[in-house]
């Protein structure tokens, strides 16, 4: 269906922890990939499904090599590693010097990433847990590839003061210059609110107006529970009833949400998408027919031609040993 970019412009709002409950409810089949370039967390914080530690070697790290030879979606799958819950991740870099080995492959990684929705084999969805963005983070190179980019806010004035602004940006970058609501464009921006359950209604609204009236092009899409508890249990250094946490219940609400107001829009340009792929395949294969066919023609002509070159040596002798006679 789409790639989902989360971002961050600074401080500490929760984007692997959003990114983790997301994944967690998300109603079809979906990758979470860490792509922070400063690194990920999931590797210190989760456990494998075998109950032992996630291998760091085999993710985004292991993944740079087989990029750089070219990457069918479907490849993805062989660097991916199943949490104890059972949800699939990508790994992220350990350390941010590690980056390094990624330049240059965030296109072909940002379009592996949104192609993967249409694998005829394994079909899945992807949230990319991006980390914090700036002006120059190569992890703005898988934007213009993303479905849905959202921002994770706090809502301290200055938290929402700066999400504003980098929505802006990345409507600039992205769009080519600012826009209002009823001028949306792909990719969409979102806004996601980091907040007390209490004040997220009336909060949702004011920052939506605040981001309509300064022509952001973005919008709030939800609000995920700032549930510190939830966070733990989600990590697993805490017991207790995750699904009944503050956290997973407001983030299966926003997960309801997007794909409620988006997810039927996406489904078409995945269908149209493989109607597409299916066309050119049908086209390669009728090509492919008729490629052979002419092998055929010509090989049926060979012996025909054959059998001229032979006759005509023979016809030679056969007049020149007349000649001779005579």
């Amino acid at each position: 269906m789409a790639l989902i970019a989360l971002a961050a412009d600074k401080g500490s709002p929760g984007v692997t922890t959003a990114a983790v409950a997301l994944a967690a409810v998300w109603p079809r089949r979906v990758l979470l990939a860490e792509t922070d370039p400063a690194g990920g967390d999931l590797v210190y914080r989760s456990a494998a499904a075998h109950g032992g530690p996630l291998n760091p070697n085999t993710g985004m790290l292991s993944i740079a090599a087989t990029a750089r030879r070219g990457l069918v979606p479907d490849q993805l799958w062989d660097h991916v590693q199943p949490l104890s819950g059972g949800l699939e991740v990508l790994v992220g870099l350990g350390i941010a010097e590690q980056a390094a080995g990624l330049a240059g492959l965030w296109p072909t990684l940002g379009h592996a990433f949104a192609s993967l929705a249409d694998s005829p084999h394994a079909a899945a969805d992807v949230i990319a847990d991006c980390g914090r963005v700036s002006g120059d983070t190569p992890a703005l190179e898988l934007f213009p590839h993303a479905s849905l980019v959202l921002l994770l806010s706090r809502t301290e004035p200055e938290s929402l003061a700066r999400v504003r602004d980098r929505a802006a940006a990345l409507a600039g970058k992205l769009h080519g210059g600012p826009r209002g609501a009823a001028s949306l464009a792909n990719p969409v921006i979102g806004v996601v609110l980091i907040a007390d359950t209490g004040t997220a209604g009336k909060l949702s609204s004011q920052v939506n107006d605040m981001l309509v009236h300064a022509q952001t092009g973005a919008r709030v899409v939800g609000t995920i529970a700032d549930d510190p508890a939830g966070a733990d249990q989600l990590a697993g250094r805490k017991r207790g009833r995750l699904d009944k946490s503050l956290l997973i219940r407001s983030a299966r609400k926003v997960a309801a949400d997007i794909h409620q107001q988006y997810g039927a829009a996406w489904a078409a340009s995945a269908q149209a998408n493989q109607a597409h792929h299916a066309q050119q395949a049908h086209h390669a294969q009728q090509a492919q027919h008729v490629q052979q066919a002419q092998h055929v023609q010509q090989a049926q002509h060979v012996p025909h031609q054959h059998q001229d070159q032979h006759q005509h040596p023979q016809q030679g002798r056969t007049q020149g040993h007349a000649g001779a006679g005579t």
